[in-house]
């Protein structure tokens, strides 16, 4: 299997990353993540198709509050190793390769922060493992188990249709404030040519379109145990996403989980809520653990 590896050079001096790398070896490939701070942690999930830098503007507050902020970067995006082929990526895939970093690093007591397709990897990885977890803060995500809106076929189609996925364009356009070129620059950093999207191509066909599309079963069994879960839990949606919209996409994780409180809109964000408001969430969260 060809895996290929974005080199340093492209990750140096982005606006707003001063993060040193670390990494760990799982399943043959080197993940990354970014982990600064001590204290109790708080793991943050991100989706398509952004890496850790997407938590830039939360993780300096956070760690000054006294906790330890710990960012992966999933298989083929950010600076972790990603392969070439199309057909090794899968919902279960992501799973285990997060989850082979986060086992390393002896967590407990963490607050899971998930967004896009973070949702259903980081909830999965945090029901699995709810004995180490103690709160959950969900962003602009859903649980997909078959039921997609037409507006969804359509980025589906869009994303098979350009396997080259213009990443800055993508980002921009789910984005309530105009990002300056450096910052496009950094979120385009991880994927200097089209062989190394493959990951973020991938990504849109991975969402099950039918019940019994792969995921699905996988999906609904989050989402039982969700139903389940009595820990605190923050639903905080953006008031101007297309695609979560405000605010029955966050009124239905209030609606599932028992430990969840009112939804929290975020104003004057879009899809990407961390780039539009990052310090904003990052106070909410505070305040909210307090």
């Amino acid at each position: 299997m060809e895996v290929l590896r974005t080199p340093d050079e492209r990750f140096v001096n982005l606006p707003g990353y001063p993060f040193e790398p670390h990494y760990a070896e799982v399943g043959g490939l080197r993940m990354h993540y970014v982990d600064e701070g001590q204290g109790s942690p708080i793991v943050c999930f991100h989706g398509e198709p952004s890496w850790s830098y997407l938590y830039r503007k939360l993780l300096p507050p956070l760690v000054d509050a006294g906790h330890r902020v710990i960012c992966p970067d999933l298989a083929g995006f950010g600076r972790s190793d990603k392969p070439a082929d199309f057909g090794w990526y899968s919902y279960d895939r992501h799973v285990e390769q997060v989850a082979g970093v986060l086992d390393g690093l002896d967590l407990s007591g963490a607050t899971v922060v998930v967004q896009d397709w973070g949702g259903p990897i980081g909830l999965r990885w945090a029901v699995e493992n709810a004995d180490r977890v103690d709160r959950l803060v969900v962003m602009n995500t859903g649980l997909f188990t078959g039921r997609v809106s037409k507006g969804f076929l359509r980025w589906r189609a869009f994303a098979e249709q350009n396997p080259d996925l213009p990443v800055g364009l993508v980002l921009q356009g789910g984005t309530a404030t105009e990002l300056s070129p450096d910052v496009v620059a950094a979120y385009e950093a991880p994927f200097p040519d089209a062989a190394s999207k493959a990951a973020a191509a991938t990504f849109p066909l991975l969402v099950p379109i039918d019940g019994a599309a792969p995921g699905a079963a996988e999906m609904t069994a989050v989402m039982d145990e969700l139903a389940r879960w009595e820990k605190p839990v923050l639903v905080a949606f953006s008031d101007s996403d297309p695609v979560f919209p405000s605010p029955k996409a966050g009124q239905m994780f209030v609606d599932l989980i028992p430990g969840a409180a009112e939804q929290l809109v975020i104003e004057g964000a879009a899809h990407f809520l961390q780039e539009d408001r990052g310090e904003v969430i990052a106070a909410a969260i505070l305040e909210w653990m307090r």
